[in-house]
């Protein structure tokens, strides 16, 4: 069935069970959005002030952050609004832009989540050359190749997905998923299919890197009692956002293609919005309680505004 996408609205489901408690739900999900971006931002600023923090972990860190405030600015305000509107809606177009954001966001948190890895890889296992290889050219790269590689990604789904004429337009999630639309379809989406599943296969070479990278951190650190330190204070969080991120995803994708439809709502809701609102909201959190050195920059910071205040 052929369609102006002008004329396509979508009736986003997933919100039908929230209107009885929508000012609850739209007063928790807005302090959270809040505190989400304050404390990312929190960390960022605190990182960009102390010359002490300009070392390559920090400043993937930042970037790590970055994308956080990025991928809940791409959920929350049309969430919210939706919230407190009667009539759970999203045009064709809107809905392809929340997909451009959620995709690019997904794509390049697993992409600085490696280079990451490969960062905490070189400082341990190769400490004495860790300089050398960790140049300001290199960092700088390191910091642009993820957002490069999202965008790809992206753009080639996006275009994938715009072609498709449609014949449904139910959405049962609160939000726009390519791979929801796609079911949509009037038409064959084998293409769709092959490039969704290639783009699984990426990823997972890339959490393959990760495991590798941590085998030898890890045979490296039961050596000697100073690296097992290093590793409990710049590993562990790294680890704790690494493993919640990809549980998170992994499940959401997998959920979408093969759970259940007849399941309670509520629980649909959880696994499709855990990704998008979890990592954002701990991922500072869990850096900024575990390193040291932000703790320390944190109070001085605080400090020194305190003083001037006074």
């Amino acid at each position: 069935m052929e369609n102006s996408s002008r004329a396509i609205i979508f009736f986003l489901s997933g919100l039908n069970d929230t209107k009885s408690n929508k000012l609850v739900y739209f007063s928790c999900s807005f302090l959270i959005y809040l505190f989400t971006v304050f404390v990312n931002i929190t960390l960022v600023v605190t990182v960009m002030l102390d010359r002490v923090l300009h070392e390559p972990m920090y400043i993937f860190l930042c970037n790590l952050c970055v994308n956080g405030i990025y991928g809940a600015t791409g959920f929350y305000p049309k969430f919210l609004l939706d919230l407190l509107s009667e009539s759970h809606i999203i045009s064709y177009n809107t809905c392809l832009a929340q997909i451009f954001l959620v995709c690019i966001y997904v794509f390049c948190q697993f992409s600085i989540l490696t280079v990451m890895a490969y960062d905490r890889y070189v400082a341990i296992c190769k400490p004495l050359e860790y300089h050398s290889i960790m140049t300001p050219g290199k960092v700088g790269k390191l910091l642009l190749v993820p957002w490069l590689l999202s965008l790809c990604e992206t753009l080639i789904g996006y275009i994938l997905i715009a072609r498709l004429p449609l014949c449904g337009f139910k959405i049962d999630k609160l939000y726009c998923n390519n791979w929801d639309v796609v079911k949509l379809s009037c038409i064959d989406t084998s293409v769709n299919n092959v490039y969704g599943y290639s783009v699984i296969i990426a990823h997972f070479i890339q959490a393959l890197l990760i495991v590798i990278s941590y085998f030898h951190i890890i045979r490296t650190c039961v050596r000697s009692k100073a690296e097992q330190n290093k590793f409990m204070e710049t590993c562990l969080p790294h680890v704790i956002t690494l493993t919640s991120f990809y549980l998170f995803a992994s499940f959401d994708a997998l959920y979408a293609r093969y759970g259940s439809s007849s399941s309670l709502q509520g629980l649909r809701n959880f696994f499709s919005i855990e990704y998008l609102i979890i990592p954002p909201l701990l991922d500072p959190l869990i850096y900024g309680l575990k390193l040291k050195q932000i703790q320390r920059s944190i109070r001085r910071l605080l400090s020194r505004k305190v003083s001037a205040g006074t």
